[in-house]
Protein backbone atom coordinates (compact mmCIF):
# COMPACT_ATOMS: atom_id res chain seq x y z
CA UNK A 1 0.00 0.00 0.00
CA UNK A 2 1.17 3.45 -1.35
CA UNK A 3 1.12 6.19 1.70
CA UNK A 4 0.28 9.31 0.32
CA UNK A 5 0.40 12.56 2.60
CA UNK A 6 -0.07 16.18 2.34
CA UNK A 7 2.17 18.29 4.25
CA UNK A 8 0.25 20.21 6.72
CA UNK A 9 2.68 23.04 7.05
CA UNK A 10 2.18 24.23 3.28
CA UNK A 11 -0.54 26.02 1.65
CA UNK A 12 -1.56 29.96 2.02
CA UNK A 13 0.20 32.21 4.52
CA UNK A 14 -1.80 34.56 6.72
CA UNK A 15 -1.55 37.36 4.27
CA UNK A 16 -2.89 35.47 1.50
CA UNK A 17 -5.47 34.01 3.41
CA UNK A 18 -6.19 37.60 4.65
CA UNK A 19 -6.74 38.78 0.85
CA UNK A 20 -8.81 35.73 -0.54
CA UNK A 21 -11.23 35.93 2.65
CA UNK A 22 -11.70 40.07 1.95
CA UNK A 23 -11.71 39.19 -1.95
CA UNK A 24 -14.71 36.61 -1.34
CA UNK A 25 -16.93 38.85 1.30
CA UNK A 26 -16.66 41.20 -1.36
CA UNK A 27 -17.76 39.18 -4.03
CA UNK A 28 -20.87 37.90 -1.81
CA UNK A 29 -22.10 41.45 -1.33
CA UNK A 30 -22.26 41.74 -5.29
CA UNK A 31 -21.05 44.43 -7.90
CA UNK A 32 -17.88 44.40 -9.94
CA UNK A 33 -14.22 43.84 -8.03
CA UNK A 34 -11.26 43.84 -9.84
CA UNK A 35 -7.37 42.80 -8.35
CA UNK A 36 -4.65 44.63 -9.39
CA UNK A 37 -2.71 41.85 -10.73
CA UNK A 38 -3.08 38.22 -9.78
CA UNK A 39 -4.59 38.08 -5.98
CA UNK A 40 -1.86 34.87 -5.33
CA UNK A 41 0.67 33.42 -7.71
CA UNK A 42 -1.35 30.20 -8.46
CA UNK A 43 -2.92 29.91 -11.52
CA UNK A 44 -5.91 27.72 -10.12
CA UNK A 45 -7.13 29.78 -7.60
CA UNK A 46 -6.71 33.08 -9.64
CA UNK A 47 -9.00 30.94 -11.97
CA UNK A 48 -11.41 29.99 -9.14
CA UNK A 49 -12.01 33.69 -7.98
CA UNK A 50 -12.30 34.68 -11.43
CA UNK A 51 -15.35 32.33 -11.53
CA UNK A 52 -16.48 34.00 -8.47
CA UNK A 53 -16.46 37.37 -10.24
CA UNK A 54 -13.33 38.63 -9.52
CA UNK A 55 -11.77 40.38 -12.30
CA UNK A 56 -7.99 40.71 -12.66
CA UNK A 57 -6.70 43.86 -14.42
CA UNK A 58 -2.94 45.29 -14.82
CA UNK A 59 -1.30 48.59 -13.71
CA UNK A 60 -1.94 50.27 -17.56
CA UNK A 61 -5.39 49.07 -16.71
CA UNK A 62 -5.99 50.81 -13.40
CA UNK A 63 -4.87 53.59 -14.58
CA UNK A 64 -7.58 54.63 -16.98
CA UNK A 65 -10.31 53.03 -14.41
CA UNK A 66 -12.30 55.19 -12.79
CA UNK A 67 -15.34 55.05 -9.98
CA UNK A 68 -14.69 51.74 -9.54
CA UNK A 69 -14.01 49.08 -6.47
CA UNK A 70 -10.70 47.20 -6.73
CA UNK A 71 -8.65 44.96 -4.28
CA UNK A 72 -4.81 45.45 -3.80
CA UNK A 73 -3.55 42.08 -3.33
CA UNK A 74 -1.40 40.95 -0.02
CA UNK A 75 2.12 41.84 -2.07
CA UNK A 76 1.53 45.54 -1.28
CA UNK A 77 1.48 48.64 -3.83
CA UNK A 78 3.85 51.90 -4.41
CA UNK A 79 2.81 54.98 -3.25
CA UNK A 80 2.02 56.15 -7.08
CA UNK A 81 -1.20 53.41 -7.30
CA UNK A 82 -3.03 54.97 -4.18
CA UNK A 83 -2.68 58.33 -5.60
CA UNK A 84 -4.45 57.26 -8.94
CA UNK A 85 -6.87 55.30 -6.62
CA UNK A 86 -7.78 59.29 -5.45
CA UNK A 87 -7.67 61.20 -8.56
CA UNK A 88 -9.84 58.36 -10.54
CA UNK A 89 -12.50 57.95 -7.50
CA UNK A 90 -11.12 54.43 -6.94
CA UNK A 91 -12.43 52.57 -4.17
CA UNK A 92 -9.67 50.80 -2.50
CA UNK A 93 -10.13 47.33 -0.07
CA UNK A 94 -6.43 47.29 0.80
CA UNK A 95 -5.36 43.41 1.39
CA UNK A 96 -1.77 44.29 1.85
CA UNK A 97 0.16 41.85 3.98
CA UNK A 98 0.88 43.16 7.98
CA UNK A 99 4.31 42.49 7.31
CA UNK A 100 4.79 44.31 4.12
CA UNK A 101 2.93 47.18 4.99
CA UNK A 102 5.31 47.54 8.04
CA UNK A 103 8.58 46.97 6.11
CA UNK A 104 7.27 49.49 3.53
CA UNK A 105 7.08 52.25 6.40
CA UNK A 106 10.44 51.59 7.25
CA UNK A 107 11.70 51.81 4.63
CA UNK A 108 9.95 55.11 3.69
CA UNK A 109 10.75 55.92 7.01
CA UNK A 110 14.69 55.38 6.38
CA UNK A 111 14.38 57.34 2.76
CA UNK A 112 13.02 60.32 4.69
CA UNK A 113 15.75 60.96 7.73
CA UNK A 114 17.77 63.47 7.62
CA UNK A 115 21.55 61.72 7.23
CA UNK A 116 24.17 61.74 4.13
CA UNK A 117 22.91 62.14 0.82
CA UNK A 118 25.07 58.97 -0.41
CA UNK A 119 23.26 56.62 1.87
CA UNK A 120 22.52 53.68 -0.01
CA UNK A 121 19.12 51.80 0.75
CA UNK A 122 19.62 48.01 -0.42
CA UNK A 123 16.79 45.78 -0.90
CA UNK A 124 17.29 41.97 -1.28
CA UNK A 125 14.64 40.80 -3.52
CA UNK A 126 13.35 39.94 -6.91
CA UNK A 127 13.86 42.64 -9.39
CA UNK A 128 10.37 43.31 -10.73
CA UNK A 129 8.16 40.96 -7.96
CA UNK A 130 4.96 42.86 -6.67
CA UNK A 131 6.26 43.49 -3.24
CA UNK A 132 9.51 44.74 -4.32
CA UNK A 133 7.96 47.21 -6.58
CA UNK A 134 5.81 48.67 -3.46
CA UNK A 135 9.12 48.90 -1.49
CA UNK A 136 10.99 50.73 -4.11
CA UNK A 137 8.19 52.77 -4.58
CA UNK A 138 8.74 54.27 -0.88
CA UNK A 139 12.12 55.79 -2.17
CA UNK A 140 10.50 56.97 -5.28
CA UNK A 141 12.46 54.21 -7.26
CA UNK A 142 16.06 54.74 -5.85
CA UNK A 143 16.59 51.80 -3.74
CA UNK A 144 18.93 49.51 -5.44
CA UNK A 145 17.76 45.80 -5.72
CA UNK A 146 20.08 42.71 -5.43
CA UNK A 147 18.69 38.91 -5.93
CA UNK A 148 22.30 37.53 -4.58
CA UNK A 149 25.53 37.27 -3.16
CA UNK A 150 27.42 38.05 -6.59
CA UNK A 151 25.29 41.07 -7.46
CA UNK A 152 26.24 42.28 -3.48
CA UNK A 153 29.83 42.29 -4.82
CA UNK A 154 29.27 44.87 -7.15
CA UNK A 155 27.65 47.33 -4.48
CA UNK A 156 29.69 50.75 -3.69
CA UNK A 157 30.91 49.72 -0.42
CA UNK A 158 32.49 53.40 0.20
CA UNK A 159 28.97 54.52 0.80
CA UNK A 160 26.99 54.16 3.54
CA UNK A 161 24.30 50.98 3.43
CA UNK A 162 20.94 50.48 4.63
CA UNK A 163 19.84 46.78 3.82
CA UNK A 164 16.37 45.30 3.92
CA UNK A 165 14.90 41.82 2.54
CA UNK A 166 11.91 40.75 0.68
CA UNK A 167 9.77 39.37 2.86
CA UNK A 168 9.53 35.69 1.28
CA UNK A 169 13.28 35.61 0.71
CA UNK A 170 15.96 32.88 1.89
CA UNK A 171 17.14 33.56 5.20
CA UNK A 172 20.65 31.94 4.56
CA UNK A 173 21.69 34.08 1.28
CA UNK A 174 20.62 37.12 3.26
CA UNK A 175 22.75 35.88 5.47
CA UNK A 176 25.48 35.52 3.73
CA UNK A 177 25.18 38.80 2.11
CA UNK A 178 25.05 40.59 5.39
CA UNK A 179 28.31 39.15 6.17
CA UNK A 180 29.90 39.98 2.54
CA UNK A 181 29.53 43.54 3.33
CA UNK A 182 30.34 43.46 6.83
CA UNK A 183 33.77 41.75 5.94
CA UNK A 184 34.05 44.31 2.55
CA UNK A 185 32.47 47.70 3.41
CA UNK A 186 34.90 50.48 3.83
CA UNK A 187 36.09 51.57 6.87
CA UNK A 188 34.49 54.37 9.07
CA UNK A 189 31.29 53.83 6.58
CA UNK A 190 27.93 52.77 8.17
CA UNK A 191 26.58 49.82 7.42
CA UNK A 192 22.93 49.17 9.21
CA UNK A 193 21.07 45.68 7.98
CA UNK A 194 17.25 44.68 8.64
CA UNK A 195 16.23 41.29 8.33
CA UNK A 196 12.70 41.38 7.36
CA UNK A 197 12.13 37.91 5.93
CA UNK A 198 8.38 36.71 7.41
CA UNK A 199 9.28 34.04 10.10
CA UNK A 200 6.16 32.35 8.53
CA UNK A 201 7.60 32.01 5.45
CA UNK A 202 11.08 31.41 6.51
CA UNK A 203 10.04 28.95 9.54
CA UNK A 204 8.67 26.60 6.46
CA UNK A 205 12.00 25.83 5.39
CA UNK A 206 13.18 22.87 8.46
CA UNK A 207 9.96 21.92 8.08
CA UNK A 208 9.46 21.54 4.19
CA UNK A 209 12.98 19.60 4.68
CA UNK A 210 12.02 17.06 6.96
CA UNK A 211 8.84 16.34 5.27
CA UNK A 212 10.17 15.94 2.00
CA UNK A 213 13.23 14.12 3.09
CA UNK A 214 10.88 11.35 4.88
CA UNK A 215 8.95 10.37 0.99
CA UNK A 216 10.32 8.63 -1.73
CA UNK A 217 8.62 10.99 -3.84
CA UNK A 218 7.60 14.79 -3.72
CA UNK A 219 5.32 17.17 -5.68
CA UNK A 220 6.03 20.13 -4.82
CA UNK A 221 2.60 22.36 -6.11
CA UNK A 222 3.37 25.77 -7.08
CA UNK A 223 2.27 28.19 -9.64
CA UNK A 224 5.67 28.99 -11.79
CA UNK A 225 5.25 32.87 -10.63
CA UNK A 226 5.65 32.33 -7.15
CA UNK A 227 9.03 33.12 -5.80
CA UNK A 228 8.36 31.94 -2.74
CA UNK A 229 7.69 28.48 -4.67
CA UNK A 230 10.97 28.50 -6.07
CA UNK A 231 12.53 28.85 -3.15
CA UNK A 232 10.97 26.13 -1.31
CA UNK A 233 10.88 23.77 -3.78
CA UNK A 234 14.81 24.26 -4.09
CA UNK A 235 14.89 23.19 -0.62
CA UNK A 236 13.23 19.98 -1.28
CA UNK A 237 15.29 19.33 -4.35
CA UNK A 238 18.54 19.55 -1.66
CA UNK A 239 17.00 17.02 0.59
CA UNK A 240 15.14 14.89 -1.98
CA UNK A 241 16.43 14.55 -5.51
CA UNK A 242 13.43 13.24 -6.41
CA UNK A 243 11.26 16.20 -6.09
CA UNK A 244 9.07 17.64 -8.95
CA UNK A 245 7.48 21.24 -9.45
CA UNK A 246 3.60 20.94 -10.52
CA UNK A 247 0.67 23.31 -11.12
CA UNK A 248 -1.90 20.43 -11.13
CA UNK A 249 -2.63 16.98 -11.58
CA UNK A 250 -2.51 17.26 -15.48
CA UNK A 251 1.47 17.65 -15.12
CA UNK A 252 1.88 14.36 -13.04
CA UNK A 253 4.12 11.63 -14.74
CA UNK A 254 2.27 8.71 -14.08
CA UNK A 255 6.20 6.82 -14.44
CA UNK A 256 7.19 8.34 -11.59
CA UNK A 257 4.73 7.05 -9.60
CA UNK A 258 5.99 3.22 -10.11
CA UNK A 259 8.19 1.58 -7.02
CA UNK A 260 7.32 5.01 -4.79
CA UNK A 261 6.20 3.39 -1.60
CA UNK A 262 5.35 6.91 0.04
CA UNK A 263 4.71 10.35 -1.80
CA UNK A 264 4.92 13.51 0.00
CA UNK A 265 2.63 16.76 -1.63
CA UNK A 266 3.75 20.01 -0.15
CA UNK A 267 3.58 23.30 -1.56
CA UNK A 268 4.09 26.79 -1.65
CA UNK A 269 2.65 29.74 0.75
CA UNK A 270 0.73 30.86 -2.59
CA UNK A 271 -0.99 27.18 -2.94
CA UNK A 272 -4.38 26.54 -1.70
CA UNK A 273 -5.01 23.17 0.78
CA UNK A 274 -7.98 22.39 -1.86
CA UNK A 275 -5.24 21.98 -4.62
CA UNK A 276 -3.57 19.77 -3.00
CA UNK A 277 -6.14 17.64 -1.76
CA UNK A 278 -6.94 17.51 -5.80
CA UNK A 279 -3.73 16.36 -6.63
CA UNK A 280 -3.80 13.61 -3.41
CA UNK A 281 -7.46 12.34 -5.05
CA UNK A 282 -5.50 12.11 -8.48
CA UNK A 283 -2.74 10.32 -7.69
CA UNK A 284 -4.66 8.03 -5.44
CA UNK A 285 -6.99 7.31 -8.43
CA UNK A 286 -3.83 6.50 -10.56
CA UNK A 287 -2.35 4.01 -7.89
CA UNK A 288 -5.22 2.40 -8.23
CA UNK A 289 -6.00 2.38 -11.36
CA UNK A 290 -2.05 0.62 -11.86
CA UNK A 291 -3.04 -2.51 -10.15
Amino acid sequence: MVKVEIDEGSGFCFGVVTAIRKAEEELANGGTLYCLGDIVHNSREVERLGNMGLTTINHEEFRQLKNAKVLLRAHGEPPETYEIARRNNIEIIDATCPVVLQLQKRIKQEFMAEESSDKQIIIYGKNGHAEVLGLVGQTNGKAIVIEKLEEAQRLDLTKDIRLYSQTTKSLDEFRRIVEYIKAHISPGVSFEYYDTICRQVANRIPNIRKFASSHDLIFFVSGKKSSNGKMLFAECQKVNPNSHLIDNAAEIDNNLLTGASSIGICGATSTPKWLMEEISDAIKERLTSQK
